[in-house]
């Protein structure tokens, strides 16, 4: 692991990629979708998603009300705010209090002047991160710019969700360093130093993780989970609750659902620990057989990934692939990025692995990171429950022509002992 986190190289190392990113990115989704205008509204405690990737890193909320401009031009795309607090230069302020006290009045105003052919605001039918502005703003907006201008009203979803998903090159190496971070954390709780078999719980490894990433100085975004599954008794339980609460035994293949936060973006993986008992000096052959599975079905998925193909798409290739090779399987991957379940198109939910409407039609892009995320289902003879649960995530790096794992993935069970 390497030192403490550092917050203000972090903090000065986003703002450049922001800037790099609205630069670098923006325009090119504006011409693609053919949008002259770009609205974001956000206030403080209702905090439009797409709004937060945008400012600042030092800011953890929208300050009152900030409203984000983007307009299109044959000179290229302009950026403004109407806003009272200035955003360190990412958005130049075109609002004056004094001489316009009404914020919507002045954002009329600025619409007026430039007169674009559409206005797209951040409304999603598929997507919560691009559905951001609530019905409070959207009508007082409507309601300022009048008929006129609100009738050029369209969703802006094509171009937050693809703003979302899309990757710079250079953050390949920043997702891969936060890859290797929460890899070396995610190895030492599967080992003694987090786990005492007869002792500690699955909770206590649940605590035991999120002291760490305290400790490191990064975040986390969701509750880790961590489950057993043994060979008397099914304590594996369902995919819709949290399993409960116990003791880590010798003989128990343990389980972790883990990811942090790194210079904002996510990390999401999912591993397993063998704890060895009975005299056993390595992790039982059948078990790795049954992980070199998972890892065939990761390749299987991976081979699938084509810009232009749909989640769905993607979702019933694999699983039909890994049908003809006799695997019982589900998959459930998505992007990764600002957001651990990433903007972008789905592949298959746990639940859902007939294919996902809405979210699951989208088509796959360049420049994108995903979670592999899926579940093999093993025959074990030996065990009560006849079957075992080999549930694999890994991130990776899409770049349109070939799909790559950021920080490679695990290979075989690791033995606790």
């Amino acid at each position: 692991m390497t030192a403490l986190f550092d917050q203000r190289a972090s903090n000065e190392r986003r703002d450049k990629m922001t800037r790099r990113r609205l630069d670098e990115i923006v325009p090119g989704l504006m011409d693609e979708h053919d949008i002259d205008c770009w609205v974001l509204t956000s206030r403080e405690y209702a905090d439009d998603p797409t709004v937060m990737t945008m400012l600042p890193a030092e800011w953890f909320s929208s300050r009152r009300r900030s409203i984000l401009v983007f307009f299109r031009s044959d000179d290229g795309v302009e950026r403004l705010s109407v806003a009272r607090y200035d955003t360190n230069g990412l958005f130049p302020i075109a609002w004056n209090p004094d001489e316009q006290p009404d914020q919507w009045r002045a954002l009329a105003g600025l619409l007026n002047h430039h007169q674009p052919r559409t206005i797209a605001i951040n409304t999603s039918p598929d997507f919560a991160h691009g559905d951001g502005i609530t019905e409070s703003e959207h009508t007082a907006m409507v309601d300022a710019l009048g008929p006129n201008l609100s009738s050029r009203m369209v969703s802006a979803d094509p171009l937050s969700i693809n703003w979302l998903e899309t990757r710079l090159p250079d953050e390949r190496p920043v997702m891969a360093l936060a890859c290797v971070e929460a890899h070396s954390i995610l190895r030492r709780a599967l080992s003694t130093e987090a786990i005492t078999p007869g002792t500690s719980t699955t909770e206590d490894v649940v605590w035991w993780l999120r002291d760490r990433v305290q400790q490191l100085g990064a975040g986390i975004w969701f509750q880790p989970t961590v489950s057993v599954q043994r060979a008397t008794g099914d304590l594996r339980g369902s995919f819709a609750g949290r399993p409960a609460a116990t003791t880590i035994e010798a003989g128990d293949l343990v389980h972790i659902d883990f990811g942090i936060v790194w210079d904002g973006l996510c990390t999401d993986q999912q591993q397993h620990g063998y704890v060895l008992g009975g005299g056993e000096s390595e992790v039982p052959n059948w078990m790795n057989d049954a992980l070199q599975i998972g890892n065939r079905t990761q390749d299987i998925l991976m081979s699938g990934f084509e810009v232009g193909l749909t989640g769905n798409d993607v979702l019933a290739s694999a699983l039909s692939h890994a049908t003809s090779e006799n695997i019982v399987a589900k998959v459930y991957t998505h992007p990764i990025g600002f957001h651990g379940h990433g903007a972008g198109p789905t592949i298959g939910l746990w639940d859902m692995q007939g294919g996902v409407p809405g979210i699951g039609d989208r088509r796959l892009r360049a420049d994108t990171a995903w979670s592999i995320e899926l579940m093999v289902e093993i025959e074990a003879a030996a065990w009560e429950t006849r079957t075992v649960r080999i549930m694999l995530e890994e991130d990776a790096w899409f770049d349109g022509a070939a799909i790559e794992f950021l920080d490679g993935r695990q290979t075989e069970v690791w033995a606790i002992s």
